[in-house]
């Protein structure tokens, strides 16, 4: 996956920060799709998006009711292979209503995750990354 295979910590961390400030969990009805749209000004982000997750779809720019912006998304294979297992092996360290959005579109869509750490195993996780 991207320039060299598998995402770095950095890059996967990056991600998972998008999406859970600017992203959407969610989908058409029909399938699942994770959404991340912000305005152009952001584009050299999407760009690294593009680089570094090739199999996520960027669109635009548009300019639609005032908002001058780019969407990018996860769908299909891309969505249930990489970016599923990705960020349940760091939902512990989620805030709630971002960690719920997710379990929402999973079991609405009956995406199966990889099992989530004991509580145990994610406050060991957390010290571990407090400390490095």
């Amino acid at each position: 996956m991207g320039e060299t295979g598998p995402p770095d910590d950095f890059s996967a961390g990056f991600l998972i920060g998008l999406l859970v400030g600017e992203g959407h969990f969610g989908g058409d009805g029909r399938q699942p799709q994770v959404t991340l749209r912000m305005h152009v000004r952001h584009e050299k982000l999407f760009r690294w998006l593009e680089r570094m997750f090739p199999e996520g779809r960027l669109y635009g720019p548009y300019h639609h009711g005032g908002r001058y912006y780019y969407q990018w998304m996860a769908r299909g294979e891309f969505l249930r292979r990489v970016l599923v297992p990705l960020v349940s092996d760091h939902l512990p360290r989620l805030d709630d209503y971002a960690a719920e959005r997710f379990r929402s579109m999973c079991e609405r869509y009956r995406i199966e995750r990889p099992a989530e750490p004991s509580r145990a195993a994610a406050k060991a996780a957390g010290r571990r990354s407090r400390k490095g």
